[in-house]
Formats: structure tokens, sequence, C-alpha cells
């Protein structure tokens, strides 16, 4: 999941500790937009900052109206189902998935271009190890990613713009309800953190965790390959989340929107690092500490910083020892 940007962009002092290359300033505060009794100041900055700046998800709606237009098949042409425009749409999934992922690792890991700077976790990517598909971590990730990660992402597209194409789903233009089309992209990835909150939830029960999640979680030490490395049941429910289209009216703008920020954006927030620095400042947020504790701990942090769903079920870990305590010993209740 995408993070939200809600911290100044100077880099600041840098935190480390015997666990971690990096952290931020702990224990974790609450930065949740569901804050109560609410606060109009934090609700307006974390609007500036996220939708009236070029910030990343501006960036990705910017870029989601340019694939529409100029590499996406007409809504025309998914009237019905043939091999060109499928084909058509899994090569953009394909192509824009290797380009966020592949030039994230190319800059983070092969150029290492910001060295361990901003990098939760000293380590670099496992190899040699059986644990993982071709014994190596980042081919792990690309297979998992790439194969069914851009298969499963491509087929709710396609079964999407086939729906909306038919009248079976509902849809809207900009020029009929330009006030409802902007809104809606402010609040897709609000509904996506609920959804991911609840699937990633179900997908922790003993059974399901062990025969399926487990293999997303073998990435303790998160790359940008990592963000959709999962099981093929695990890509089934996590991109269900673009099903809102047979529900709520929606542009197949909103479509693309949608696959880039569950898709590519999912390499984004895993890339190990939490910014992007160009002259000592943050220009592009990428993952969250609050995430990477999930990954180090499991049990702890299921959904996002936006969402209140941790802090009001008791899942809530703000990086503190105690946090950590608390996390280990419900894990050993859950899995005995």
């Amino acid at each position: 999941m995408l993070k939200a940007r809600i911290m100044p962009r100077e880099i600041g002092p840098e935190h480390s500790s015997a666990e971690w290359n990096y952290h931020p300033d702990l224990p974790l505060k609450n930065a949740s937009i569901f804050q109560w009794p609410p606060s109009p100041a934090f609700l307006a900055r974390w609007l500036a900052q996220n939708w009236l700046t070029l910030s990343e998800r501006v960036i990705m709606v910017i870029a989601s109206i340019g694939l529409w237009l100029l590499v996406y098949p007409p809504l025309e042409a998914a009237q019905s189902l043939s091999f060109g425009w499928i084909a058509q749409v899994w090569l953009v999934t394909f192509g824009v998935t290797f380009a966020v992922a592949g030039g994230l690792h190319w800059f983070f890991y092969m150029r290492k271009a910001q060295g361990l700077r901003l990098k939760f976790d000293k380590r670099g990517p496992a190899k040699g190890n059986r644990l993982w598909t071709f014994s190596d971590q980042v081919h792990d990730n690309m297979f998992w990613t790439l194969g069914p990660g851009v298969g499963f992402l491509t087929a709710y597209q396609v079964l999407i713009l086939w729906a909306l194409a038919n009248g079976w789903a509902p849809v809207i233009t900009f020029a009929e309800n330009p006030v409802w089309f902007c809104l809606a992209m402010i609040l897709l990835p609000i509904w996506s953190a609920f959804h991911f909150y609840w699937v990633h939830r179900f997908l922790h029960v003993p059974a399901l965790y062990n025969h399926v999640h487990v293999l997303h979680h073998r990435n303790v030490n998160v790359g940008p390959w990592s963000g959709m490395s999962m099981h093929p049941v695990e890509q089934l429910l996590y991109h269900s989340t673009l099903l809102i289209h047979f529900v709520v009216p929606l542009h197949p703008i909103h479509l693309v929107f949608a696959m880039v920020y569950n898709g590519p954006g999912a390499a984004m927030t895993h890339t190990g690092y939490e910014d992007l620095l160009i002259k000592d400042k943050r220009r592009v947020a990428l993952g969250t500490f609050y995430h990477q504790l999930h990954h180090r701990y499991y049990e702890c942090n299921y959904g996002n910083q936006e969402m209140p769903w941790d802090r009001w079920f008791g899942t809530f870990h703000d990086g503190s020892a105690e946090a950590t305590a608390e996390t280990r010993d419900r894990k050993k209740k859950m899995f005995g």
C-alpha cells in the first residue's frame, strides 16, 4: 500500500538501533485521518500534502490518465472478449510493474545510489537459501510478481473493462460529473486501505497463513520486488479491491489508477527505504516503518497508517520494546 505524505520533507536526524539500520522518531504517532476528536488542521495538511502538490498520488493519477489515453484499448473494444485487447492490457500491466519495481531495484540495490540512508534493514536481498524459489530472494519475488501477480491484476482489469463496456457495471465521464470524478480519486486509496486491512487479517488466520500468506512473509527484509510477491490465492484476494467498480459509478481511468496504486505502488511501499532522497530532501515517499514492523514481527500493523483499525483492535505496534513483547506473545497464542 502506498503511504500518505505526513512528514516534513527535510531529512532531519537519522535514528538507528541494534535492531534497525534506520527508524523514524519512536514511538510512532497516530497518523490516521480518522482521529477523534477530528482535527481540521491535520485533515487540511493531509489533503494539501497528498493532493494539492506534485505528490506520489498525484503523479500516479497523471500517469493513469496518460496510460488510459495512450496505451490502453478503447472501451468499445472490450465489448467482446478477444485476444488482442486482453493481451494489450496484460502487456501494459506487465510493463508498468516491471518498470517501477525494476527501476527501484536498480536504483537502490544495484546502483546503490542512496546507500543505506533511510533504509530500515541494513541487509541486502538474500541468496543461496533454499527457502526461496530459485534459492534467490529477488528471482523468487520477480517470479511471483510478474507471473501470478500481473496475471490476476490483468484478469480483474479485463473483467471490469468488459463489464463497463457492456453496461453491466456503472460508469461515469468527467464531463458529466467532474466533482465525483475528482473526489473518487481521493477516496479510492482510502477504500483500498480498508479492503487491505480486512483481507490481510483474514490471511493471518493460522490455516491460511501457513498455506498461503507465508509466501509473502518470507520477505522479512523487503525489497521492491517483494510488494506483489504473493501466493495465487492471496493475489486473488488482494486485487479484488478493484471490484468496487461493480458497485460504485467510476471511470476506466479510476481502474487504471487502482491498478497502478495496488500493483506497482506495492513495489514502492516495499522498497525497504522510507523515502527517495534528492539533495538531502525527501522527494518521493516510499515505505513506512509501520509496515516494516509487520514484516519483522508478523502479528501487528495489519493495515496502514491512514486507517485506525490496528489501534482500535489492539494490534498496533508503535516501534517500542513493549509493543514487540506484546506482539510476540500474541503470535505464540495464535500459532501455539
